[in-house]
């Protein structure tokens, strides 16, 4: 049952991609509503999916890198959901909705068999770490998203093309202010993830802090996240260098994720 809920939200999602994608050069009210349609489908049967292994594990579902993908790939819908509820900001899905197939797609080639935790799993710390940096990672895989908004708006405003796809994108100042939004919701819950796996880290091995892969990426992330708030408040850079900072950073997310996940060995590596 799990696989088949799976493989029905994947499903929805890439149709959800697809319309999405269509939207960028022949948008209308009709495949906006469709294309949210198909991801709240998702969405709902994704959380069906979520549930059943959880139920199946007796974990949250997080311990292989299927599974993260996956609750990584939910995480950021759920925000995207909030998002297109408060703003209601144009074309936000285009951007978000081939990412999120990308990583479901991800998932679904990946090893899903279930395994017994490990002893050092085997803590109340395991959800919220989890929770936080899933969470966080999320806000900034939507600012990613609002910062490629940002400069094909800024692209279209400087080249005097001020039709087709320039009006229905939301205005620079909105771009500006929600990445920054996103960015001091990730931030905080960065940080709170890092704190907690040190508190965690203490109490399986004894030592906060071991130069493991995952936390040294982990740490450059926040580096980047900081640099992003520092300048902004005190520098001035907003606009296209905060987009451009905002993607530079959900790159090293990226790379925290799966690349060291993949490439690099440590006490964080999925199994």
């Amino acid at each position: 049952m799990g696989v088949i809920l799976f493989e029905v939200a994947l499903t929805f999602y890439f149709a959800a991609a697809i319309i999405s994608v269509m939207e960028l050069f022949k948008g209308t009210k009709a495949t906006s509503k469709f294309m949210l349609s198909f991801a709240v489908l998702g969405f709902v049967v994704h959380t069906a999916s979520i549930i059943f292994r959880f139920v199946s594990a007796g974990h949250i579902p997080i311990t292989n890198l299927h599974e993260a993908s996956s609750f990584f790939s939910w995480c950021i819908v759920l925000i995207f959901f909030f998002l297109e509820y408060r703003y209601r900001l144009g074309l936000l899905g285009s951007f978000i909705m081939p990412l999120v197939f990308i990583l479901m797609l991800s998932s679904s080639i990946l090893p899903r068999e279930i395994k017994p935790l490990s002893p050092v799993l085997q803590s109340y710390w395991l959800s919220i770490h989890t929770l936080l940096a899933f969470l966080g990672n999320a806000a900034f895989a939507i600012a990613f998203g609002i910062g490629i908004m940002y400069l094909i708006q800024e692209h279209y405003v400087k080249s005097k093309h001020l039709g087709g796809l320039f009006q229905r994108l939301p205005s620079l100042q909105t771009l500006d202010e929600i990445n920054y939004k996103l960015i001091t919701l990730g931030f905080p819950l960065l940080t709170l993830a890092i704190i907690t796996g040190a508190l965690w880290a203490e109490s399986a091995w004894g030592s906060y802090w071991r130069w493991d892969p995952k936390e040294v990426w982990s740490l450059i992330t926040w580096f980047i996240y900081a640099l992003v708030l520092h300048v902004r408040l005190t520098a001035g850079w907003r606009g296209r260098r905060a987009a451009i900072l905002s993607i530079i950073g959900f790159i090293a997310v990226l790379f925290t994720f799966f690349g060291v996940n993949l490439l690099l060995k440590g006490l964080h590596s999925f199994v």
